[in-house]
């Protein structure tokens, strides 16, 4: 008898320079996801730290640093505080739309405002129309791009102003990139509105988690995850809860 799907092959990285920790060098496991069976393969990884890109699922493998730590949000006991009550209450006029994983113009021009502002200089920053297109559509498991526009005027589609290419696990969303008008002076805060977003839709469709990606220890761009609690972080011994301060620092 053959068994249901073969176990995957793993790769590791050439060593690059870290794009969070100065001085560091990042080095990654990676394996590929493809086959009927890629969205289980896609869940069961996603268990265990790792994220998607494209057709590859990926996790950090730094010999000598952990920085990197995979954490989730906890939807069912998610309490926002009074500036989270604030931003989506600025925020829930919004039009919120769960879109099929197809790249538009307007998604493109919107991400490369929200790079130049937010991350110039980055690994994506050099990205053109064909990069997204690949980002976007080559996906081997369930995925769409959620788009959040400014409400309707005269019966006219609103302005796109912010957008997150999220996965569907067995157990909760991953939110594998998302991006917004930096420049929104009547709408601050949109970034956190739309992981509260993703956290109230996960609660609604009886998803228990929403994954956040990697909190990097010691990098100030990777703080804002931890606002969003409760929290767990995966350890050695599996998904525990914990406060940020609290997290020894990394060798």
């Amino acid at each position: 008898m053959s068994a249901p799907f073969r176990f995957p092959r793993f790769f590791v990285t050439s060593p690059n320079p870290c794009p969070y920790l100065p001085g560091r060098q990042e080095r990654k496991v990676f394996t590929e996801l493809n086959g009927q069976h890629a969205a289980e393969l896609n869940d069961a990884l996603g268990r265990i730290g790792f994220r998607r890109s494209q057709s590859v699922a990926y996790r950090p493998s730094c010999p000598e640093c952990s920085a990197c730590i995979s954490v989730r949000v906890v939807a069912h006991d998610f309490e926002p505080s009074t500036t989270q009550k604030r931003t989506l209450k600025r925020n829930r006029d919004l039009e919120v739309t769960a879109c099929r994983p197809w790249s538009t113009d307007e998604q493109f021009q919107l991400l490369r405002r929200y790079l130049a502002a937010r991350h110039p200089g980055g690994g994506m920053s050099g990205m053109d129309e064909m990069d997204y297109a690949d980002m976007v559509e080559q996906t081997p498991v369930n995925t769409h791009v959620i788009e959040y526009r400014e409400p309707r005027v005269g019966g006219a589609q609103g302005r796109l102003v912010g957008a997150c290419l999220t996965d569907q696990h067995a157990d909760g969303l991953s939110m594998i990139y998302s991006f917004y008008d930096p420049d929104h002076a009547e709408r601050p805060g949109l970034g956190n509105f739309i992981i509260m977003d993703h956290i109230l839709r996960a609660r609604a469709a009886g998803l228990p988690y929403v994954y956040l990606g990697y909190w990097v220890q010691g990098s100030q761009r990777m703080a804002y995850k931890t606002r969003f609690r409760p929290i767990e972080r995966l350890t050695g011994t599996g998904w525990v809860r914990f406060e940020p301060e609290s997290v020894p620092q990394p060798m």
